[in-house]
């Protein structure tokens, strides 16, 4: 995600991250009763120590329902607030014996809670709803919640300030949530370890578009409002999904290599602030090249009037702020294989999602004739050392640092170093089982350590010593 690429890096003054390691709540059996389940609450938070209470242990989802009803706010001078209400069914299994479990969700208030057809207590904090089921679930027991909520949105910010999750504007919303704002719009298992697939209808004022993930499974309108149906079959982390709204023309084609692509292109936007949209299918087959088969149903953009300051690889339809050029287009093209569909499995290990599609837009602008990923390489490795980029653990830059500089930078020269290390052969064979391994799921910095040494067959403790898990500008290796 070209998230920060717009934004001065943040300096980040001795941040670390205060929470320890939080797990689920483990069910083991009640004494004297072998055997028997003895229940427990599932834990907050899915374990990250950057954002504790992002995720919830205790479950896994499998799948979202999503009917929205979206009202924006009127012309001014009227404050900058709309209206949402929201239906949510969500499949899950429970994987441990649970008399609780939490969802997250912030700034809207449910009004009822139904686990297995049956109305169930709750109670809501600031970021948690937590259900308390009738009967309690055993582990690997499926079951369907049904949440109805709703209220007033606004322009939700992150840890660093920046607007994100469903971010109300004058004509609808933008709807962008690295990396824990899906809890503003809908209950949710917020964290990357958690996929499920997605469906959509979402329900808007006549005239506006509601644009989503996946694929469009038709729209419909009645009574002065419109009902856009989406569907997104393949796994998605939370933080990926989006259902945008706006006053957008949908621009459907097929690729090259047989990708259905919508395009969402706000009405006031000119060919020029778009023209790198033709590039798609082009960037489609060189990356299928580099990286495997394009993983997923359906590709395109949404290009919205209104501005976050920042792109984002939300799956299948990556976003982008009032324009997109060209070496953006291609950075949240390759995320969906980088950080899509193999995501971090801790947000520490953000830097494989920036490193790779940073130097993806490298490799991809050299093909069409511009500077080298070498000189490209060259200029990152001519910073000065006192440079933000050589004061990061790159593979622990601190939530404050997720989205910094050296995140994107080092991370893509990380891997022009490795490129030349290993040579290009392993190199993109890496790149290719990195894909296809994990593909679906998540992986670490670790996890990526041990695919290169397998790969390569050498020894690559020092190289990534120097690189990922020590601050200071590398000198050899």
């Amino acid at each position: 995600m070209s998230r920060r690429m717009y934004r001065s890096a943040l300096v980040i003054g001795g941040i670390v991250a205060a929470a320890a390691l939080v797990g689920s709540t483990a069910a083991s059996a009640a004494p004297g009763r072998p055997g028997e389940p003895r229940y427990g609450a599932g834990a907050e938070g899915a374990g990250d120590p950057y954002f504790p209470l992002a995720g919830n242990g205790g479950i896994d989802v499998l799948h979202y329902d999503l009917d929205l009803d979206y009202t924006p706010p009127a012309a001014e001078p009227a404050p900058l607030e709309g209206q949402l209400s929201g239906v949510a069914t969500i499949e899950l299994v429970a994987t441990q014996d649970l008399d609780r479990f939490n969802l997250d969700l912030r700034g809207l208030t449910a009004s009822s809670v139904v686990v297995g057809k049956k109305s169930m207590s709750f109670t809501q904090t600031d970021n948690e709803l937590v259900i308390t089921p009738r009967p309690k679930l055993k582990t690997g027991q499926s079951t369907t919640v049904v949440v109805t909520y709703g209220g007033t949105t606004t322009e939700p910010t992150d840890i660093e300030g920046a607007l994100y999750g469903w971010v109300t504007t004058r004509d609808g919303a933008m709807v962008v949530s690295e990396p824990d704002g899906s809890a503003t719009w809908f209950p949710v298992n917020d964290h990357p370890t958690d996929k499920a697939t997605y469906s959509f209808e979402i329900t808007v004022p006549e005239g506006l578009t509601a644009v989503a993930n996946g694929v469009l499974a038709g729209s419909e309108t009645a009574g002065g409002k419109t009902t856009w149906t989406w569907d997104a079959p393949d796994p998605m982390a939370a933080y990926l999904a989006t259902a945008t709204v706006g006053e957008f023309r949908l621009e459907q084609y097929t690729a090259a290599n047989g990708t259905p692509i919508i395009d969402a292109i706000d009405v006031t936007r000119t060919p020029s602030q778009v023209a790198a949209l033709a590039l798609t299918g082009d960037m489609l087959s060189f990356f299928e090249e580099r990286y495997g088969p394009y993983p997923f149903v359906s590709y395109g953009a949404i290009v919205d009037d209104d501005s976050v300051g920042y792109a984002l690889e939300t799956q299948t339809r990556s976003f982008f702020s009032r324009n997109a050029s060209e070496g953006t287009v291609a950075h949240e093209l390759a995320h969906q294989w980088m950080g899509d569909h193999v995501s971090p499995a801790r947000w520490a290990d953000i830097w494989l999602n920036e490193g790779w599609a940073t130097y993806s837009s490298w490799i991809w602008l050299e093909h069409r004739g511009q500077s080298t990923a070498q000189a490209r390489f060259q200029q990152v490795m001519n910073r000065a050392p006192g440079s933000s980029t050589w004061n990061t653990v790159v593979a622990d830059p601190g939530p404050l640092g997720i989205f910094g500089t050296p995140v994107y930078d080092r991370g893509a020269a990380t891997l022009h170093a490795l490129r030349v290390k290993i040579g290009d052969t392993a190199f993109f064979d890496l790149a290719t089982e990195w894909v296809a391994r994990f593909g679906g799921g998540t992986a670490t910095t670790a996890d990526f350590i041990a695919l290169a040494e397998e790969i390569s067959g050498q020894d690559l403790a020092d190289f990534f010593d120097v690189w990922v898990y020590q601050p200071p500008k590398p000198t050899a290796w």
